[in-house]
């Protein structure tokens, strides 16, 4: 009796723990499909998101179709600062934009998650919210839900695909919770890029100038802030220094508002070419297919500019002040060189203009330091989470 209970008793025991472990596998081989509903037992109470901007600022234009909530923002500064986006975990959104570089990464191109060099320098995100004619270089994106779409899917940048992207979120250990606490939605298996984008757009557009910059301080009437180089630099700057026999610096027609962005597309004067087809680099025109905006790029926020060298869409200039040297000599005449690029200076008569001297270059590069906002950079909101 005893020898035949032993081994029964064992074959029960093995039988159990088989059955334990197919439970577990099977638990183990489930898809956020086979769950769905899965998010319903966390709340849903998303808070609205006030922007903080500095008084004389417009209001943040935001989407109907995405409103701003604390959620929102919250999630979208973890996938802006997270590697996850990339193929192989290493670079995030924030690998080329630097809170401390104004949100750029202070190299002349960027360089993708295989080494690879792109094309141009990253932009500066500071008041990207107020862009309104397209994103980019070459403005090739509509709005910031569009934009933050594209670099996860770019074979230079962080050179993954959009689906594996979202099959990793959906089985992380917080994200699913934290697109259902932002968006409300019922299970994993929602979870999709346009709410991913909406994310990183929301946190995007918190990125607003502290208005506590040299700069800012004149504005607001203390007027004695400013050295004597710096407001000569500022009327220059502004074609304000007539009735001190300051000439015209031109700035302001490119780089104008209280953002300081043109939200234009402008041949700068950086290169000599015999035809418009001959620029290396394109810029507007592969969005546009115009031939005269061949070697035309987005003027870039002039707030911060100090922080974000080096300069130009190719980072050609290592300093601030060899790029504002750049303009002394009235560009080369391309056919579609900005008017304004050939009007830096005194007139001297026949159309002509005297370019600006060493003092006037000098002067205008120590008016752009004073839009350092040292206060946006260090703002605890928009640094890394992790």
């Amino acid at each position: 009796m005893k020898k035949n209970w032993i081994p029964g008793n064992i074959g029960l025991v093995v039988g159990i723990m088989l059955a334990i472990w197919l439970i577990a596998a099977c638990d183990k081989m489930k898809t956020p499909e086979d769950d769905p509903g899965d998010l319903i037992g966390i709340a849903y109470a998303p808070q609205p998101y006030t922007i903080i901007k500095p008084d004389d600022f417009p209001p943040v234009p935001v989407p109907a179709s995405n409103p701003m909530t604390v959620e929102g923002v919250q999630l979208g500064r973890k996938l802006f600062y997270d590697p996850i986006l990339s193929t192989d975990s290493t670079m995030s959104c924030s690998s080329c934009h630097l809170s401390q570089g104004s949100f750029t990464d202070h190299k002349a191109v960027s360089i993708g998650i295989d080494g690879i060099s792109g094309r141009r320098s990253s932009m500066s995100l500071l008041n990207v919210a107020y862009v309104n004619n397209g994103l980019f270089w070459d403005g090739r994106s509509p709005n910031l839900e569009a934009q933050a779409l594209m670099p996860v899917e770019d074979v230079i940048e962080l050179h993954n695909t959009w689906p594996n992207v979202i099959s990793k979120l959906k089985v992380h250990p917080s994200y699913p919770a934290l697109f259902r606490k932002a968006f409300g939605i019922t299970d994993r298996d929602s979870i999709t890029k346009e709410l991913a984008a909406k994310a990183m757009a929301q946190f995007e557009r918190i990125l607003i100038s502290s208005g506590n910059s040299k700069f800012d301080e004149y504005q607001r009437g203390n007027v004695d802030i400013f050295d004597e180089e710096e407001l000569d630099g500022k009327l220059m700057f502004f074609d304000e220094g007539a009735s001190v026999n300051l000439p015209d610096g031109q700035c302001f027609h490119c780089h104008g508002g209280l953002t300081l962005t043109g939200n234009q597309y402008f041949n700068n004067g950086l290169d000599s070419v015999g035809a418009l087809s001959e620029f290396k680099d394109k810029g507007r025109y592969e969005v546009t297919n115009n031939p005269n905006d061949q070697g035309k790029f987005r003027s870039p926020t002039l707030r911060n500019i100090a922080m974000s060298a080096p300069y130009m869409h190719d980072g050609r200039f290592q300093t601030l002040l060899e790029a504002v040297g750049q303009y002394g000599d009235n560009g080369f005449g391309v056919s579609n060189e900005d008017i304004f690029i050939g009007q830096m200076g005194f007139p001297i008569g026949n159309g002509k203009y005297s370019g600006l001297s060493t003092y006037h270059k000098k002067a205008i590069t120590k008016f752009l330091e004073t839009l350092t906002d040292p206060d946006f950079v260090n703002n605890p909101d928009i640094q890394n989470p992790f």
